[in-house]
């Protein structure tokens, strides 16, 4: 039997391919853990970034629960109260200041009576009808003071509407928002911090939109045990004792 001829050209051009081969089997093992660093390093610092611009998750989700309702409402009264008043408000609006200087005080005496619970939505579809987007912020103010202490609220209501100030020009300031809040008896800083940060814009817009959506196309629209009120005891002076009585 003949051995085979070596042939140390074509061994050493297999040789060279090989090595070749192995350079970059290696060459591309390097490029793919560098391109997988730098992957890394670009999800790290989009996240540090992020994290930098972000805000805060509480300013990002306002406190829910209790008098402010996931719905939009402010619930003041009680709950199982068998007349349920529901009353959508925009705090630039004329015909709200006049409904709340009508029964303002009467709607509270049916909540602290437990006759009825009320509701109010209180929403921003007027910023057109100031310089300052004074709807929105005197919404977020609403919202504010209802999560702090909702016993004061329908006093501090009260005095929004008392010095709400006419369609076409500014409304009031975030500084004056907070003195009325003061001396509505809310002293808490947070309260301060919360007008100044609307923290509730995003919930006021939402809240609005669901307003609109629901069918409501003026305000105040006042709604008994699930009725709109379309009754001229709207603005007569404690005209609102009639139909909570009537709904009893």
């Amino acid at each position: 039997m003949t051995t085979p001829r070596r042939n140390p050209l074509a061994e050493a051009e297999a040789a060279d391919r090989k090595r070749k081969l192995a350079i970059q089997i290696g060459v591309g093992a390097v490029l793919v853990a560098l391109i997988a660093a730098i992957g890394i390093g670009f999800a790290v610092k989009k996240k540090d970034d992020d994290a930098a611009v972000a805000p805060p998750v509480a300013a990002q989700i306002p406190a829910t629960g209790g008098s402010v309702t996931e719905a939009g409402t402010i619930l003041v009264g009680d709950p199982n109260a068998k007349v349920k008043v529901k009353i959508v408000a925009d705090l630039q609006c004329p015909a709200c200041k006049q409904f709340e200087a009508a029964n303002g005080v009467a709607v509270a005496q049916a909540a602290a009576a437990g006759t009825a619970s009320v509701e109010y939505q209180i929403i921003s579809f007027l910023d057109k009808a100031s310089t300052n987007q004074y709807s929105s912020r005197a919404a977020n103010a609403a919202y504010c003071v209802a999560k702090s202490d909702v016993s004061k609220f329908q006093g501090w209501l009260q005095t929004m509407f008392e010095k709400q100030t006419p369609e076409g020009g500014a409304g009031l300031s975030n500084e004056e928002l907070v003195k009325i809040a003061v001396g509505a008896g809310y002293t808490d800083p947070a309260v301060a911090t919360c007008i100044n940060d609307r923290p509730y814009a995003n919930f006021v817009t939402q809240t609005t939109q669901s307003a609109l959506a629901g069918g409501v196309k003026s305000t105040p629209s006042v709604y008994i045990n699930g009725q709109l009120q379309q009754s001229d005891d709207l603005f007569t002076e404690n005209g609102m004792t009639s139909l909570i009585n009537a709904a009893k």
